[in-house]
């Protein structure tokens, strides 16, 4: 289990290599790659900054990619999730996820970022163009997303 909270960037392809370098047991990669995204309502976003607690973020996130080392036979879990002010287009987080056998490292995957969604202790600032910052509200979409892995 790799998981790391970083201000810089990262290149999700060099990331997934490492990931499975030298590793013949491997039959399959998963990855999701979470951008930063205009607001859907028409309203332009001028940057998103993440802030977080260091040390109990963390460890939250170890919890979560051990949960999923615990229901899905992985060979291979990551988790790199970004802090810091962060432009539309720039990557977020990254969940990759690997095993013998593409429904583990599918399923794992997903759970993975249903439980970021909803389990890390993450808190978002949005600053839209002609508007004061605003702290976003957890949504109830994620938390129906999440419950399927109850």
């Amino acid at each position: 289990m790799i998981v790391r909270v970083q201000a810089e960037t990262f290149d999700a392809g060099r990331e997934m290599a490492a990931l499975a370098e030298g590793r013949h047991d491997i039959g399959a990669l998963a990855s999701f790659t979470g951008l930063v995204r205009d607001r859907p309502d028409g309203n332009r976003l001028i940057a998103l900054t993440l802030e977080h607690y260091p040390g109990m973020t963390e460890r939250q996130l170890e919890a979560i990619a051990a949960e999923a080392e615990r229901r899905w036979p992985l060979q291979a879990c990551l988790i790199v999730h970004r802090i810091g002010r962060m432009l539309p287009g720039e990557p977020i987080v990254l969940v990759a996820t690997a095993s013998a056998h593409r429904a583990a490292a599918l399923d794992a995957c997903a759970f993975l970022m249903d439980w970021l969604k909803t389990q890390a202790p993450f808190w978002k600032l949005e600053e839209v163009e002609g508007e004061e910052p605003v702290w976003v509200e957890a949504r109830a979409a994620d938390d129906r997303a999440a419950d399927r892995w109850r």
